[in-house]
Order: C-alpha cells, then structure tokens, then sequence
C-alpha cells in the first residue's frame, strides 16, 4: 500500500517522511545498495569519447549523467555492476571490441577514483572494498551479441573481470530469444544451453533482463547455479515484455537467484509503457532509432512530449513491484537495478543513483522491516554472487573449457 493511501485515507505528513528518509539512510549506511545495472561507461563513451575529464566525477554531473561519486555515495550504494554495455548493431568482431573498450572504461574509472572506488570480481572483495569504505565495482555484459558465438570470448571476459553475462539486449542472438525480438529459437538454442553451462563452469553470473520468458524457462533449467535479473521487475504489475512473469519469479527460490527491479518508467507503469510505445513509433516514422542520441532524436522527442505529455511514474509504482515480487518469489530473491544513465526517462523521485533512501522510506512506511530491507539492497546480490563462485569452483573440478561452436550444436542455425 502506497504511503499516501492508508487506512484513514490521509496522506503521510512530510515531517513522517523525512523521519523516514533519515530512517532508510541509516540503515543503506549499514547495509547499503548492491545495485545491479548502471550504464555510466556507455554514457562516457557517447558523451565524451571516454575523456573522463570532461565528466568530472568528484563533480556534480546532474546536468549531464544520472550517475556523479558524490550521488553515489549519498544514495547510500555500496557497489555497483557497471555495464559494459554495447548496442546490438554492433555485431561480430566489432561488438566483442566495444565491449572491451568498455571494459577499459570501467578500469580507468578506477585507476581514476582509487579513494572513492574499489575492484571487486568476487563476493568477498565486494565485502573487503565496503569495509574499506569504498564503492565496490563489478561489471557486467550487457547482451551475447558481445561474445560473438565464441567461448573463447565468453572466457575472456571473464578474465578481464566481467561477473554476469545478459544473454540477450533487445535484439535476439543467434542462440537465444530477446524479449523485444521475434522468437525465433524459441528460448535458448542447443549452444545456448551450453553458454549457461560454460558460465556456470567459470562463475559468472546468468542474467535473464532482456530474454523472452522462454529463453528464461530455459536457462532457469540449464543452470547450476543461481540467475539473476539485473534491471527487471514484474510483468503482473506492468504487462512489459521486458518484465518477469510470475511462473519465473515463483522458480526463483528452487534456483536461489535474484530479480533486481528497475526503476525505467516504462517498465514501471502500464501508462507510460503504451506512451512511450507511440513515442517508438512516432520517432520510426521519422526514420530515428528509438535509441538515438542524436539531436534530431531529441528535437522529435520533446515535439512528441509538448503534445502529448508523458504519463508519471513514481516511487510508490516502483514500491508496487517490489511488493509484488516479495510475494510471488519471497524476500531472498528480490534485489534493485536502477537502470541509471540507460534511461532517457526516469521515475519521480528515483532521478538519479542519490535516491534510493526515498525507495528505502517508501518500503519503510509500508511496514518492510530493516532485516528485509537489508536482503533487499544488499545480502540477496551478495549471496546469489557466492553462490556462483562455489558452483564453478565444483564444477572447474570435473569440467574442462567448453570448446563447442554454434556450428557444431545449432548447425550454424538458431533452430534447436
């Protein structure tokens, strides 16, 4: 129940809220947030070509990125999955090498900031760089296009430190089904099933954001160890492809992963997700990519929102979702993806990495109690992470490197 609906039908006072906001800041102060996706290195790249001193971060950025140290650190996050993130019109050879230049963006990041934040490829040096007061920093692929079909790839990553793998973005892969695609596999595909199982091997984390809800099924039946969602939220609250349905979430305890809820309004409210639907198609029908940064994209975009203004999405929606999810998958399985610098849009209230609390004093206020909470920011992401890394130091035991091709499994198709 949202904090301005209770029982006497009067919405909550400020003065209750702030003292819940002080509430919820105390507590991300001891178990602050794992969050699962941020796409600040995509945003460095497209602004800035990656020159890190155009984008200060010890600075406010609010005029240009979601995601500053300062916020970070008021929003009480205590680590973060950057995402190494490429588009999917990158494709072969090209995707794998974006993909690594990310990667080094995230490393200069950190040669950059060694005071504010801390390398971290493990539950424990996630653990260690909190106690050193540090943000921890993972990262994570964002879509299997960056592998090129190749397992040689996949390891590399891993090597480089990448901790989940999203086996699709919005485009399918030729060996597993996007949620924002034609299916075509119909979930995973034979080398599909033997990517999850090579990433089990290894300890890198299976993340279902962006599948289709068969490719989910599938890998939740392929995998050894725990999955993730890392910026998804409920498909029963709002009817997004993009969204979890409720048979997956309910397989979540039998797996021990964890659904990260993010807060893009879209995907958030059903109103803005039929907005933002003609926003697509108004953009298409002047030749623009719904993703498109340039400033014609722009230009459309505040055309199309001046007539036709854009449904609100707001804090107690994303609280709505978390509700839900705690009920169908249970509190252990529950996390938050915020989705910052990914997004043109954003939740009221949940602008930017600084406001988790304002997430935190909502759940608060709805009768959440601090140990849930804590599962919720911070032990689920680190429990699901350790749980990985034991599967794989089991299975590096009796399993040897994958050397499978799509060729050899799919016949070079995505049919099964």
């Amino acid at each position: 129940m949202s904090a301005e609906n209770r029982e006497n039908g009067a919405p909550m006072s400020e003065t209750a809220r702030a003292e819940s906001r002080d509430r919820a800041r105390r507590l991300l102060a001891t178990t602050p947030v794992l969050d699962g996706h941020n796409d600040l290195p995509w945003a460095l790249r497209e602004q800035v070509g990656y020159d890190l001193a155009r984008r200060e971060l010890t600075e406010d950025q609010s005029e240009s990125l979601h995601t500053d140290l300062g916020r970070l650190e008021s929003g009480g996050v205590g680590a973060q999955f950057w995402s190494v993130y490429v588009r999917t019109d990158l494709a072969g050879e090209t995707a794998v090498t974006a993909t690594l230049e990310q990667v080094d963006c995230v490393r200069a990041l950190l040669q950059r900031y060694p005071e504010r934040l801390a390398w971290a490829g493990s539950a424990s040096e996630v653990e260690r760089a909190r106690e050193l007061g540090r943000t921890a920093s993972l990262m994570g692929a964002e879509g299997g296009h960056s592998i090129a079909c190749s397992m040689g790839a996949l390891r590399g990553l891993h090597e480089l430190g990448v901790r989940y793998l999203t086996l699709t973005h919005n485009d399918n892969v030729p060996w597993a089904d996007s949620a924002t695609d034609e299916p075509v596999a119909g979930g995973l595909t034979r080398f599909g099933a033997e990517v999850v199982r090579e990433m089990n091997r290894l300890g890198m984390l299976v993340d279902l954001s962006h599948t289709s809800a068969d490719t989910m099924r599938d890998a939740l039946r392929a995998s050894r160890a725990p999955v993730i969602f890392s910026h998804s939220s409920a498909r029963a609250v709002c009817d997004h492809p993009r969204n979890v349905p409720d048979d997956v979430l309910g397989a979540l305890p039998d797996n021990g992963g964890v659904a990260m809820a993010t807060f893009v309004p879209k995907f958030v409210l059903p109103e803005v997700a039929e907005w933002d639907a003609r926003l697509d198609r108004y953009l298409a029908e002047r030749g623009l990519h719904p993703l498109a940064e340039e400033d014609e994209a722009w230009r459309a975009r505040r055309e199309f929102e001046e007539a036709e203004p854009r449904p609100v999405a707001r804090v107690s929606d994303v609280a709505d979702h978390l509700d839900h999810m705690r009920e169908v998958a249970g509190v252990d399985h529950i996390g938050l993806g915020g989705d910052f610098d990914g997004t043109v849009f954003t939740t009221s209230g949940l602008g930017d990495v600084s406001c988790y609390p304002e997430l935190v004093a909502e759940l608060l206020d709805r009768g959440w109690s601090e140990q849930d909470l804590a599962k919720l920011t911070w032990h689920n992401p680190i429990r699901a992470l350790r749980a990985a890394e034991e599967v794989a130091d089991r299975l590096r035991r009796t399993e040897s490197p994958s050397i499978a091709t799509v060729e050899q499994l799919d016949g070079g198709s995505a049919s099964r």
